[in-house]
């Protein structure tokens, strides 16, 4: 399955993002976040990393997450991890997932293991 990561605000964060990315067998893994977030690497970890602009409205940011994701699933089904970001971002990026159309399974990094939601 291909794993779409929101990264943002909160560097806390970040650490489930990166341990979710490295417990996970994921055939692709797409990392969404503002400029700051190119800072982020996972040691060994090749990843697709899509830039958006955190200041722009609701509807702006969905136009602009379909835009820049469409065509980039192979399959019809991705993991979303939501656990970076707030919530203008993710109801933006999950409306532009519905819309591409792909389906949608939220996945966390638990005590566990990875777990899809």
């Amino acid at each position: 399955m291909e794993l779409i990561a929101l990264l943002s605000t909160g560097k806390g964060t970040w650490g489930q993002v990166a341990g979710l990315i490295q417990k996970g067998e994921w055939e692709k893994i797409i990392v969404v976040g503002p400029a700051f977030a190119k800072e982020f690497q996972v040691q060994g970890v090749p990843f697709d990393f899509v830039e958006f602009d955190s200041d722009k409205s609701l509807i702006q940011l969905k136009k602009e997450f379909a835009k820049k994701l469409e065509g980039k699933f192979n399959g019809l089904e991705v993991a979303l991890s939501i656990a970076s970001g707030n919530g203008k971002e993710h109801m933006a990026l999950q409306s532009a997932l519905l819309s591409l159309p792909v389906g949608v399974r939220f996945t966390a990094l638990t005590k566990d293991g990875v777990v899809f939601l």
